[in-house]
């Protein structure tokens, strides 16, 4: 892997959210309510050959997660992380058939998950029912990985 890969993966996935939480954090501080959410990967957690830069980085934001959310939590601002699995998209859909099977032998769920189930989980941290949930990674991935 060049340098550069590396460089670019870790500056938008890592850096990326290190910005955008710095730049809503002072009005959430002031105040005194916020939700954060993150997005991490699978992969983050159980790892995948060839994509160190790609894991590394949202591993990163997985721990970024994690010490937002001991720094603000005083302040009735939670930080969690949603981590995907293999979700159907575009992307996704341009794989070759084999390769989306062997996918789908690793979901004990046995389908791939949809921008909706991302979305209900994000949607689910951000209201006042997951108000006591923080430092979380809540995993949509169909049981894909299970801690």
């Amino acid at each position: 892997m060049k340098p550069e890969d590396w460089d670019l993966v870790l500056r938008i996935n890592l850096t990326g959210a290190f910005h955008c939480i710095r730049a809503v954090l002072p009005g959430m501080v002031k105040q005194r309510y916020g939700r954060i959410i993150n997005i991490a990967s699978v992969v983050a957690q159980a790892g995948n050959a060839g994509q160190a830069n790609y894991i590394s980085s949202k591993a990163g934001v997985i721990g970024l997660t994690k010490a937002v959310a001991s720094e603000v939590g005083s302040r009735n601002i939670t930080v969690n992380a949603v981590a995907p699995g293999f979700i159907a998209t575009a992307m996704t859909e341009k794989l070759p058939e084999e390769v989306k099977q062997r996918m789908l032998r690793m979901i004990p769920l046995g389908r791939m998950g949809t921008d909706k189930d991302v979305a209900n989980g994000v949607r689910f941290l951000a209201t006042e029912e997951a108000s006591y949930i923080t430092g979380h990674v809540l995993n949509i991935n169909g049981g894909m990985f299970m801690q």
